[in-house]
This record gives C-alpha cells, structure tokens and sequence, in this order.
C-alpha cells in the first residue's frame, strides 16, 4: 500500500513538473512572437513615419513650421529607439540562461543537483532556447526511468562551441533513448543548430551535447 502510495506521489510530481516545463516554454513562445509582431508592425510604421517627417523637414520652405517638423522627428526617432528597447528585452535574447536554468533545478526535487555555469559570453537565443528545453527534459528522464541520488549538470564554453552535459549517478530502468518523443524533439534540436547529441545509460542517464557557436550566435 505504502509502494503503490509513494509511486502515485512521485507519477503525479513528474506530470506537474512537466506541465510546469510545458506552461514555461508556451510563455516563451508567446513573448517572442509579440516581441516579432511588435518589430514588424510598429516598427515599420514608425520607420515610414521617420522618413516622411524627414522628406517633410527638406522640402518645407516655411520657417514657422521648422520647430514642428523637427520636434516630430525627433519624437518619431525617440519612439523607435524606445521600440527596439522594449522588443529587445522582450525577446528571449535577454534571458538569463545562468538564472534560467538555476529556476529549473530549483523546482527538482527528485534527488540533489550539482550545478557548474562555465560561460563568459552570451549565447543565441536559439542556443539559450535548445539548453532550456533540453534540461527540462533531461531532468524529467532522470525522474521517470532513473533511481539516482545525484544529477550533475555542466555547461562549458570553448572556443568554438558550447557543452550542456547532464549525468545522474543512479541504475537507468527499462528504458530505450531511440524511444519517446522527449528524446526524439531533443535530437531534432540539437541537429537543427548542427550540433552533436549522445545519450548514454551505460553508467546512469547521461546526456553530452555540443553546439558549434559559428552560425548561432546572436
């Protein structure tokens, strides 16, 4: 009774874990596509804008209207740099992958996590993407095919490419890494940024990822 109560406990913690990954990268998705529609639509509305009130600004001949037409291109460019301000920090590019990824492993409980950053600079958005998604489902693997105590987690810069390893120190049970749609959508990221993936579970669930930094910086 109590095994059957403990692994109703730990399947229900692995769904809300799931659903909480499922609901952050939704949100993600959503901020970027108004980040992109903002860009597109009042950004190109205020870009004509500017280049009237410029064309207006040489062909005027009427030096009451000078202040006026300069104060409203001034006003223009003002809100076109506020614009691009404003869709540049709505745009997952200004994430905090390091702060991310902390917020992730803080909502693990299944076992202890030792976690390493060791990146200076400040990858993609398509790199922070794949990282963010790939941990949450790492992490969910460990806890739905593994019995560890422990999950290390590393990510390193080299000079031509970034490393996300994730190993755990448990015996992985029943479990096919060329099965499950988790695994399958890692893969097809990884690829998508020409990157190499290799999953082991020879000594536990292990996870090695490198993505080549050329093509996929910002």
């Amino acid at each position: 009774m109590y095994r059957e109560l403990s692994d109703n406990a730990r399947e229900m913690s692995i769904q809300l874990e799931k659903q909480d990954n499922d609901l952050t990268l939704a949100a993600l998705n959503e901020r970027n596509r108004i980040a992109r529609e903002i860009h597109d639509n009042v950004g190109h509305l205020l870009s004509s804008a500017i280049l009237q009130a410029g064309a207006l600004k040489t062909l005027n001949r009427d030096d009451r209207l000078n202040y006026n037409i300069q104060s409203l291109h001034e006003t223009l460019t003002q809100a076109m740099n506020n614009i691009r301000k404003s869709v540049h920090e709505l745009y997952d590019e200004s994430i905090d992958l390091d702060a991310r990824l902390r917020e992730i492993i803080s909502k693990f409980t299944f076992c202890d996590v030792v976690y390493n950053y060791n990146i200076d600079g400040n990858p993609g958005k398509k790199i922070k993407y794949a990282f963010i998604s790939i941990l949450q489902e790492a992490l969910t693997n460990v806890m739905n095919h593994s019995d560890a105590t422990e999950v290390k987690v590393a990510l390193n810069e080299h000079p031509a490419m970034y490393q996300l390893i994730v190993k755990d120190n448990g015996k992985v049970k029943k479990f096919d890494p060329n099965d499950g749609l988790g695994i399958r959508s890692m893969i097809e990221r990884v690829r998508s940024l020409n990157g190499n993936i290799n999953i082991s579970t020879d000594n536990g669930f292990e996870i090695f990822i490198s993505i080549p930094r050329e093509g996929n910086e910002r």
